[in-house]
């Protein structure tokens, strides 16, 4: 019954974030999704986006994959359901929040193959000794990439957690100013390693990056 009064008045809940502000989660058209002030965090936009990405990418070959930024937990409903990617998914998130949204409203909790870790993505790439086929960037204030996630320092550090023929899936924000100053930036602080395509309004709205690791 819920579901469908879902498509005739759609209902909101607000929640209260330090780091993200005012979160809503709202009951629309048979499923919720998660936004912030002004963007989709979850099972919105972003979610096709993210398919777009992932579509991209022989995941079949993937046996751990790092997700830096997990929001409510879109990415991880779409690589089980679209693309039956059941792999081991190390997921970081900096939100308390989010993380336990996610857990209530979304139903994304720790389990064998899906490890969920509350910590800042610039700590956890800076000391992590672990290896992935592919990684996931999605780092979100709000509709703003925080520009200490297009510096060198990032950039080589997500680099020294993937070998060789390792991917890249970079996020890197909705309707940018200077998008081809920041493109160039992210690429240059990955360096020759890469080899990089650059996909703009993926759904008329983000530019993603995706790279693979050739030496």
């Amino acid at each position: 019954m819920r579901e469908f009064f879902s498509y005739l008045w759609p209902t909101t809940k607000s929640f209260s974030s330090e780091i993200n502000g005012t979160l809503e989660v709202t009951y629309i058209n048979g499923k919720k999704v998660l936004d912030s002030e002004n963007a989709n965090y979850s099972y919105g936009s972003l979610q096709k986006i993210m398919e777009f990405g992932l579509a991209k990418i022989d995941l079949q070959k993937v046996e751990n994959l790092l997700l830096l930024g997990m929001g409510g937990g879109s990415i991880i409903k779409t690589l089980r359901n679209n693309f039956e990617y059941y792999n081991s998914i190390v997921a970081i998130e900096i939100d308390p929040e989010i993380i336990k949204l996610a857990r209530e409203e979304f139903g994304i909790n720790n389990s064998g193959n899906l490890k969920i870790i509350h910590e800042d993505a610039l700590d956890y790439v800076k000391k992590s000794e672990e290896r992935f086929e592919l990684i996931v960037i999605d780092l979100f204030i709000d509709t703003q990439v925080p520009p200490l996630f297009y510096g060198e320092e990032f950039c080589k550090n997500v680099s020294h957690l993937m070998d060789k023929n390792s991917s890249i899936i970079f996020n890197t924000g909705i309707n940018l100013q200077k998008e081809s100053e920041i493109i160039k930036r992210i690429i240059s602080n990955f360096g020759n390693e890469f080899k990089f395509k650059i996909f703009k309004k993926v759904n008329r709205t983000n530019t993603l990056l995706i790279g693979m690791k050739k030496l």
